[in-house]
């Protein structure tokens, strides 16, 4: 029970790290799917899926926000910016309300609406509208007034019929009333009213479906959900057609001088007198798809949110040019693959169900992120390769990098040029058949890749009766018989694969557990579900790591298992796996019982990062016996619990987690052990006085003895290395912080072969 108290409690210390520094973390955001933009007379605002950025107009300086920050990861509906309170404004899909002060940075989380007790589809935020200090917020069940002073809820308007709950789009204000377009009628109300919350003091003026509504000028206009937008007559009290859209309004909005309208297709911008003083088409842009999502105006400036392309300016008076103002990121937040190395990490988009179907495919293309930043290949340059999945870089040559396709084959992608798409016309890859046969259906899924010593390609090529290929250094294809493995080829489907140091491959599969192979003796073998075929917990493995200590980490959609020694393939007829038992409570548990596991990665300290398809990331001891981390969306910056992928780059330590929304990364220090002392460094060197975290040894030789002494001899620290890195907390062996002065830094190799002096300066 101790254990597991000072284990919540180092969470809540990691939380409140959190909240104060970001030195831990580093977010990797799309910014490109555009959900709502607000302004100010000096900036413009935008809301990503769940990201913010601002642009100072003056400056062109350009700040984001992302859960890095503290931002939800939840997807964003509304914004707004106040320029009374200087605050902004965020709804999102479930709920939640977030303010942000932007005098401090600091941001307030409001739950009100989560926690009201209405079914959760209904929660949505859609509008934000301010009058008097007061923002009248309108949601899927109603309007909830919030106090931008007291920062605190209000009253809440159930306007439907009879006091039901009813989607509200937007609100206005116009001539002393407030006015809601809903989903069923144009409803408006005395605004001086203080008993609103009655929905008897709210009548219908217009009976339908609506979009929008806003208030311009001297006029008040509202747009239905069939496109078309309606001014109101006072005299009659009623909303009269106005004037026709090509399509449905996706935004509407206006500010002092201009009535603003976009559609899938066009933004559109109408002047005091309503003439249409711009419009800019979807194919006046470049490479332009997925249509527009809101626009807004400032100056001469017109800022348009889009689906796929981010944040574009254009000039009012006409100009043809286009500006990209969008923060530099991946094309897309649901990456569901990636693999990262020395100097670059990439990332796929193309997925598949928990069934390994792909459709519908995706055309999504690929990115890289290096020193130079983020470079994004479209799909139109992949040679076709649709719904990529996996990456493979090799470890050889940083600059070759394959990436699986599940329907189209494996992309070569040499120097960041996609060169080559190998597929059943110029490999040994094979189409899936189909039933009745159709020689037209071209179906190649290439799941796992991993480079051998020899810089061999190993290629898994699902539902045909031979999977595994190979794609020699030289070019050459090989295909390895499975006939007498696999179950029912037609159906089988890989995942991962990895490969050990005595050159078995270890490949997971969906209805065949996990299969290996050895090349050298050409023997297949395979584990599964039951105590006598490899006491897996279910036949559906997802997830496979090698450690440094030779044993094989298996993730199951039901669990964990651990294959105790990869060499018992040599000795053993039939593997067999074990599950991890620990103590939790005095009681004896399996660790991650149950769990869907996506991913496991080996850090350079044999600790192991385990992926979870809803429970975040695990970071547990080489044994498993301690949980060293568990990050949620609760306790860490993580956007989702859904976790898609990890990577680790074996040089720095960095750990990626790919979520179904977002890319982030944990700044750790375990790295791979080197090969010499050559290159012991040690930072931060000088440790200043403002500096509160540790002391870091890296570029060690695994099991390598560090001692540090200070100028007199004395020791202050001793440990063995687990990997490259160690770290000093500056203290003398964890009973007080050592004083001012130079500290002498002795390593040497586990077998005295090698040895390394350096130095670090305290200042207190």
């Amino acid at each position: 029970m101790r254990k597991r108290l000072l284990y919540l409690f180092f969470l809540f210390v990691v939380q409140i790290t959190f909240a104060q520094s970001n030195l831990l973390w580093q977010g990797y955001f799309s910014y490109t799917q555009i959900k709502a933009v607000s302004e100010s007379p000096k900036a413009i605002y935008a809301a990503s899926e769940n990201a913010l950025f601002s642009k100072d107009n003056s400056t062109s300086i350009i700040k984001t926000t992302t859960t890095i920050d503290g931002l939800a990861g939840e997807t964003i509906t509304a914004l707004y910016y106040s320029p009374a309170f200087n605050k902004t404004i965020i709804g999102y899909q479930n709920g939640l309300l977030t303010v942000i002060n932007e005098a401090d940075g600091s941001m307030l989380r409001v739950v009100d609406i989560i926690n009201k007790s209405l079914p959760a589809n209904i929660k949505r935020i859609n509008h934000f509208m301010e009058y008097n200090g007061i923002v009248y917020v309108s949601t899927d069940f109603g309007i909830v007034q919030f106090n931008l002073t007291t920062q605190k809820f209000g009253d809440t308007y159930f306007i439907g019929d009879n006091g039901a709950e009813i989607k509200v789009s937007q609100t206005a204000v116009h001539s002393g009333f407030i006015y809601a377009s809903t989903s069923n009628g144009i409803r408006k109300g005395d605004i001086t009213n203080p008993n609103l919350i009655d929905y008897k003091q709210w009548n219908v003026t217009t009976a339908g479906n609506w979009s929008g509504i806003t208030s311009f000028g001297t006029e008040l206009y509202a747009v239905n959900t069939a496109g078309y937008v309606h001014k109101y007559d006072s005299a009659s009290n009623t909303f009269s057609s106005f004037l026709q859209l090509s399509e449905p309004a996706v935004n509407f909005r206006s500010n002092a001088d201009y009535l603003i309208i976009t559609i899938p297709n066009s933004v559109l911008i109408y002047n005091k007198q309503m003439v249409l003083q711009r419009q800019i088409n979807q194919n006046q842009i470049t490479e332009m798809h997925g249509g527009f999502s809101c626009a807004s105006v400032i100056g001469d400036t017109i800022f348009m949110g889009t689906n796929e392309k981010g944040l574009l300016t254009a000039s009012l008076s006409g100009s043809s040019a286009f500006d990209n103002i969008t923060p530099i990121g991946p094309s897309r937040n649901n990456i569901f693959a990636l693999q990262a190395s020395q100097n670059q990490i990439w990332t796929v988009y193309g997925d598949y169900d928990i069934f390994y179907n792909p459709y519908d495919l995706d055309d999504f293309g690929i990115s890289k992120y290096s020193t130079s930043g983020w470079l994004n290949i479209p799909f139109a340059e992949v040679l076709g390769a649709k719904s990529m999945t996996r990456i493979a870089i090799n470890p050889a040559n940083e600059k070759e990098v394959y990436a699986s396709s599940y329907f189209s084959g494996l992309l070569k992608i040499q120097s960041d040029i996609p060169t080559i798409l190998y597929n059943q016309n110029n490999s040994s890859l094979e189409s899936l058949t189909i039933s009745p046969p159709d020689p037209s259906y071209i179906d190649i899924r290439i799941g796992g890749t991993v480079f051998d010593k020899s810089g061999n390609l190993w290629v898994n090529n699902s539902r045909v009766v031979n999977g595994l290929k190979m794609l020699s250094s030289g070019g050459q294809w090989k295909t390895y018989a499975m006939d007498k493995i696999i179950n029912t080829p037609g159906s089988n489907d890989f995942g991962t694969m990895v490969i050990d140091k005595y050159g078995t491959k270890w490949m997971s599969t969906n209805i065949n557990g996990v299969i290996a192979f050895n090349e050298s003796s050409n023997t297949f073998k395979k584990m599964t579900f039951g105590a006598n075929q490899g006491n897996l917990p279910v036949q559906d493995v997802r997830a496979l790591a090698v450690d440094t200590k030779n044993q094989l980490w298996i993730g199951t959609t039901k669990g964990l298992r651990v294959l105790t020694n990869v060499n018992s393939f040599q000795t053993e007829s039939q593997l067999t796996a074990e599950s991890i038992i620990i103590m939790e409570d005095n009681l004896a548990q399996e660790l991650l019982y149950e769990q869907f596991i996506t991913d496991i990665e080996v850090d350079g300290a044999n600790e192991k990062w385990i992926a979870t398809a809803d429970a975040g990331v695990f970071m547990v001891s080489s044994n498993g016996q301690e949980t060293k981390y568990h990050f949620t969306t609760e306790n860490s910056p993580l956007p989702s619990n859904a976790i898609n992928d990890i990577s680790i780059n074996k040089s720095t330590g960095e750990v990626f987690i790919a979520t179904s929304k977002g890319l982030i990364s944990f700044k750790g220090i375990a790295t791979s052990a080197s090969d010499n002392l050559n290159n012991v460094y040690v930072y931060p060197n000088p440790v200043r006085p403002e500096y509160t975290g540790t002391v870091k040894i890296n570029g060690l030789l695994n099991k390598a003895n560090v001692k540090i002494t200070d100028v007199a001899g004395n020791l202050v620290f001793e440990a063995i290395s687990e990997g490259g890195t160690i770290e000093w907390d500056t203290t003398a062996f964890g009973k007080y912080k050592v004083a001012s002065g130079v500290y002498m830094i002795f390593v040497s190799a586990q077998d005295g072969s090698e040895t390394k002096v350096k130095k670090v300066m305290i200042i207190r």
